[in-house]
C-alpha cells in the first residue's frame, strides 16, 4: 500500500513538473555574493538551494562544484572569480579554464558552513553521476528536511531513475510537506507518512501535537490525532509479529535439540545427558565442512549449509551408534549409571573439544542467501537467517514424521516405545531398534547444531545451554511423542520470547520452569501420552 502511494505520488509531481521549464541560475551574481561578506554568502548559499529545484543539470552541477569550493576554500576571489583544482584553474562562473588562481579564499562562518554544505547536497541529488552520490546527499538532506522547500524533494523525485531512492526522496519530501505555511499540504503529508508504520514517523506526527496549528485548526488537529492512532496501532501489530517471529525461531531450535531425545528418552528410558554436546558436534563438523570448501571449492563456500547437511547427521548419528553399542547398551536396566554415564561422555567430549579445537568462538561464513532481511510492516523484518532456521526445522519435522510412520524402522521403534516385550516377542530385533534409534536422535541433534551456526556462538559450552530446555519440551510434550515435542517447543519458545524481555534471561527459565512443574502436577504424563507402555 504505502509502495503504491508513493508511485501514484512520483506520477502526480511528473506531471506537475513536465510542464515547468528549467529556469536558469542567475550564476554571475551568486559568485558575486559569494565573494562578498557574511551576509551576502548567505544569501548565496539561500539562492543556490532554492534555485536547485528549478534548474537545469548542468546548473545544478555547477552549483553543487561552487558550493564545494566554498566548503574546501579553493574558491578565489579574484578578478574574475576563479575556482583552483589540481588540473588548472577554472572560472567560478562559468567553469571555463582560467589563466591564473589569484586571489583570497572566503572564510566561512559556523552559521554559513552548513548552508553551503546543504547547497551541495541540494545539487548533487539532481547532478550526481551515481545512484551512491544521490543517495549521500539525500542522507545529508534528510536531517535538514523541515528547513527545505517541498518542491526540492517533489522534483528530485521525478528526476530520480532508481526506485529505491525515488522511495526515500518522496518519504523526506513528506517529512518536508509537514513544515509547509499550507495546512491542507501538511494533512495530505500526515496521512502518507502515517502509512509507513514505523518509530520515526511516530516522532514526526507526534511532535506536531506541539505545533500552533494543532490548537487552532480543528482539521489538521484531527489529521494528526488520527495519523497517531493509526501507527501506533501498526506498530503494535508489528511488535506482536516480532515476537511471534522470534518465539518461532527459537521454538525451532528447540524442537530440533529435542526431537532426538524425545525418541531416545520414550524408546529405551535413557536419559541421554550427552545430548547437548550432539548438537556441539554438528556445529563443529559444519565447520569442518565451511573450512574444507573454503580450501577446495570456494565458489561452493556459499552452500556449504546445505553441503554439510547429510555429512552432519551421518557423523553425528554414528557417534550415537558408537555410544549406545559400546556404553549404553549395558546399563539399560540400570538408569542412574546411564545417567552417569553419558554425563561423563559429555564432559569427555566438550574437554576432547577443548584441547583439540580451542574454546573460542568458531568464526562462519554468512552466506549471502541468509544476509540480511525484508522489511514486511513497521518494524517487523524478516531475518534470513532466522528464516532459515524456521524452515529447516519445518523440514527435519516432516522428515522425521516420514520415518516414524512410513518407514520400516519408524514401525518398529514405534512398537518398541509401546511394548518392548511383545515387540520381541513377534520377532523385532530390539537391540537393533535401540541402536538405530540412538543414531537418529543424535543426528537430529546434529542438525540442530548446523541450524545454529548462523545464528548462535558456537563453542564447546554451547550444548550445555539446551540440554535444560530440550528435557523440559521432552516431559512437558509426552515422553516419545513427535506431536508432543512440537507442540510443547512452540509453547515453550513463545513463553520464553515473552517474559525474557520483562525479567531477563534467567528469570524467564525460570518461571517457564515453574509453570512446567505446576502443569505436570495436573497432567503427569504431559500433553500427549503414549499409548500403550514400555516394558
Amino acid at each position: 500500500m504505502t509502495r503504491f502511494i508513493r508511485k501514484a505520488a512520483a506520477i502526480v509531481l511528473a506531471i506537475a513538473f513536465m510542464a515547468a521549464p528549467a529556469l536558469a541560475l542567475d550564476r554571475a551574481a551568486i559568485v558575486a555574493q559569494a565573494c562578498g561578506g557574511p551576509g551576502s554568502m548567505t544569501e548565496a548559499a539561500a539562492a543556490l538551494t532554492a534555485g536547485v529545484a528549478t534548474a537545469s543539470k548542468d546548473d545544478a552541477a555547477w552549483a553543487a562544484t561552487l558550493s564545494g569550493a566554498a566548503i574546501e576554500r579553493t574558491l578565489k576571489c579574484g578578478s574574475p572569480p576563479v575556482i583552483a583544482a589540481p588540473a588548472g584553474a577554472r572560472d567560478a562562473a562559468t567553469l571555463a579554464p582560467a589563466t591564473s588562481a589569484d586571489g583570497t579564499s572566503p572564510l566561512l562562518s559556523l552559521k554559513n558552513r552548513p548552508l553551503f554544505e546543504t547547497a551541495r547536497a541540494a545539487a548533487t541529488l539532481f547532478s550526481g553521476v551515481t545512484q551512491g552520490e544521490r543517495g549521500a546527499a539525500l542522507s545529508a538532506l534528510e536531517r535538514r528536511a523541515g528547513s527545505l522547500p517541498p518542491e526540492l524533494f517533489e522534483k528530485a523525485a521525478d528526476a530520480e531513475t532508481d526506485v529505491g531512492l525515488k522511495e526515500r526522496i518522496l518519504g523526506v519530501g513528506q517529512a518536508a510537506l509537514l513544515n509547509s505555511p499550507d495546512v491542507s499540504k501538511r494533512i495530505s503529508a500526515i496521512e502518507r507518512i502515517s502509512v509507513s508504520a514505523d518509530r520515526r514517523s511516530l516522532t514526526q506526527v507526534a511532535g506536531l501535537k506541539t505545533d500552533p496549528a494543532y490548537a487552532t485548526d480543528q482539521a489538521f488537529k484531527a489529521a494528526v490525532d488520527a495519523g497517531v492512532a493509526s501507527i501506533e496501532r501498526r506498530l503494535q501489530i508489528s511488535n506482536a509479529l516480532n515476537t511471534l517471529y522470534n518465539g518461532l525461531s527459537f521454538a525451532s531450535i528447540l524442537f530440533m535439540a529435542s526431537a532426538g531425545l524425545a525418541i531416545i528418552f520414550g524408546l529405551m528410558g535413557v536419559i541421554n545427558l550427552a545430548q547437548g554436546e550432539f548438537i556441539m558436534i554438528g556445529a563443529y563438523v559444519t565447520y569442518a565442512v565451511q573450512e574444507v570448501l573454503r580450501a577446495a571449492a570456494p565458489d561452493l563456500l556459499d552452500w556449504y549449509l546445505i553441503v554439510a547437511i547429510p555429512i552432519v547427521f551421518l557423523a553425528t548419528a554414528g557417534v550415537g551408534v558408537f555410544l549406545e553399542a559400546t556404553l549404553v547398551r549395558r546399563l539399560y536396566t540400570r538408569p542412574l549409571m546411564t545417567l552417569l554415564a553419558t554425563w561423563a561422555v559429555s564432559l569427555l567430549i566438550v574437554n576432547l573439544v577443548r584441547v583439540g579445537v580451542g574454546t573460542q568462538n568458531l568464526q562462519f561464513v554468512t552466506p549471502s542467501w541468509m544476509s540480511g532481511g525484508h522489511l514486511l510492516m513497521g518494524d517487523f523484518i524478516v531475518t534470513w537467517n532466522r528464516l532459515f532456521a524456521i524452515v529447516f526445522a519445518a523440514a527435519t519435522l516432516v522428515l522425521t514424521w516420514v520415518v516414524l510412520k512410513r518407514t520400516p524402522l519408524g514401525l518398529n521403534i514405534r512398537a518398541v516405545t509401546q511394548n518392548r516385550a511383545m515387540a520381541g516377542c513377534l520377532g523385532i530385533a530390539t537391540r537393533r531398534v535401540d541402536m538405530m534409534a540412538f543414531g537418529l536422535g543424535s543426528g537430529l541433534a546434529g542438525l540442530a547444531g548446523l541450524a545454529l551456526c548462523p545464528i548462535y556462538n558456537v563453542n564447546p559450552q554451547m550444548g550445555s545451554n539446551f540440554i535444560v530446555d530440550s528435557f523440559m519440551v521432552v516431559v512437558l510434550g509426552g515422553v516419545g511423542t513427535l506431536a508432543g515435542t512440537v507442540i510443547a517447543s512452540l509453547g515453550v519458545g513463545q513463553i520464553n520470547v515473552l517474559i525474557e524481555p520483562l525479567y531477563g534471561a534467567v528469570a524467564a527459565k525460570v518461571i517457564v520452569l515453574l509453570m512446567i512443574i505446576a502443569f505436570l502436577q495436573w497432567r503427569p504424563d504431559g500433553l500427549f501420552a503414549v499409548k500403550g507402555r514400555r516394558k
